[in-house]
């Protein structure tokens, strides 16, 4: 198992990564080239701490070419579609079938008719008329996405928590990565992902939320009956954080297991090419992504030309046409109406998301208040309903 020697204070972290001799860097040649929509560049950026700085520019497509993605929704309960991981009684990973789907329903979580037919929502194109639909969202053949990777990582004074549907970074195959996606609790519904813990947005491209080339290492863990399709290997480089910082999994590249984990699942240790640098690495558990990354992100390093979902330039914020792919509820989406609650709080969807809590907790109106910057009374005024049971 992939262990932490306690918890490395922060600023040691800091000291160690600063003197280490081989510095880590994005580099874009790391990537499968044939993932680029346009040959990477070099820009001016300032990262969120305001250091005006420079950025690896990356463009990508909705999915990379010959990436096979799903099953997401079974279409009956005979059937065995992705995986989702349950956060209420009975918790952990699950095969997303009957057994499953009938166990949800003894908790108050219907997704199927009397004939067994799994209630599947198209997201991009329809709401759910149930209370509880699993999402299936179709993709955009259309869609571009850009984004920002600092070519000098540059350490944060406090890690920053990823939450629920935190940007993590990018695969070497040009595949965004995000945090948990909303749980069951929070929005009603389930945007299941497939055996790789990906998706697609509601703007209609595909996303993991998981390290995908260590899935097989999740399974035999979680002992999950599934299999990823993409070449396993727990020693391999993933991908690159939005910090710049290399993503592996759980392993070490010579196959050891990692010692002196920080709370970020990362540490300083040889990569792939022999120099200790710092890198994070995945959990043997799900989701085996980093729980928070240690350094600065570039001001708006995420974009598509999608009208919905993450990224999206939205209206009423820049003057563009309304969406056509309705939103929330689905894949990488917001929960229903938190999108206008966030709005009318003068606050970001994500930070009321954060407040709240994350998947399956119960929020601490008061305390999620305090940290807005707001009355008890206004946040009970604007939030959406709970989703029925």
């Amino acid at each position: 198992m992939t262990r932490s020697i306690g918890l490395r204070p922060f600023t040691m972290l800091m000291a160690l990564v600063v003197a280490t001799p081989a510095f880590a860097h994005p580099e874009t040649e790391a990537f499968v080239q044939s993932a680029f929509l346009k040959t990477p560049e070099i820009v001016d950026c300032t990262l969120e701490d305001g250091t005006e700085t420079q950025c690896h520019e990356i463009t990508v497509g909705y999915l990379p070419e010959g990436l096979k993605i799903g099953p997401f929704c079974p279409a009956t309960l005979d059937d065995a579609g992705g995986i989702w991981e349950w956060t209420g009684e009975n918790a952990g990973l699950y095969r997303v079938d009957g057994d499953f789907l009938r166990m949800l329903d003894g908790l108050g979580y219907r997704f199927f008719d009397d004939d067994g037919n799994v209630y599947s929502v198209d997201n991009a194109t329809e709401r759910p008329t149930v209370d509880h639909a699993c999402i299936n969202v179709s993709v955009d053949e259309s869609v571009e996405i850009t984004m920002l990777l600092p070519v000098d990582p540059v350490m944060a004074d406090t890690p920053t928590q990823l939450g629920t549907v935190g940007k993590v970074g990018v695969a070497l195959d040009g595949v965004p990565i995000f945090s948990d996606a909303p749980s069951i609790q929070m929005t009603g519904h389930m945007p299941a992902l497939d055996t790789c813990g990906g998706h697609v947005d509601p703007g209609g491209w595909y996303h993991w939320h998981a390290t995908s080339t260590d899935m097989a290492t999740v399974f035999a863990t979680e002992d999950v009956d599934a299999d990823c399709a993409m070449d396993q290997n727990p020693g391999a480089q993933f991908g690159y954080a939005f910090d710049g910082f290399a993503l592996y999994g759980s392993r070490e590249p010579d196959g050891s297991e990692p010692v002196g984990l920080d709370q970020c699942n990362g540490h300083v240790a040889p990569a792939a090419d022999g120099a200790a640098v710092y890198h994070y690495h995945a959990r043997e558990t799900f989701p085996n992504l980093p729980p928070c990354l240690v350094g600065v992100q570039a001001q708006d390093n995420f974009t598509t030309t999608a009208t919905a979902g993450i990224g999206a330039q939205r209206a009423g914020q820049d003057g563009r046409n309304e969406p056509p792919r309705p939103q929330g509820g689905g894949p990488g989406g917001m929960p229903p109406g938190f999108e206008e609650a966030a709005a009318s709080l003068g606050v970001t969807p994500q930070a009321l998301l954060d407040a709240l809590g994350g998947p399956g907790q119960r929020p601490d109106l008061a305390a999620a208040a305090t940290q807005l910057g707001v009355t008890e009374e206004a946040l009970r005024g604007v939030l959406p309903p709970p989703p029925n049971q």
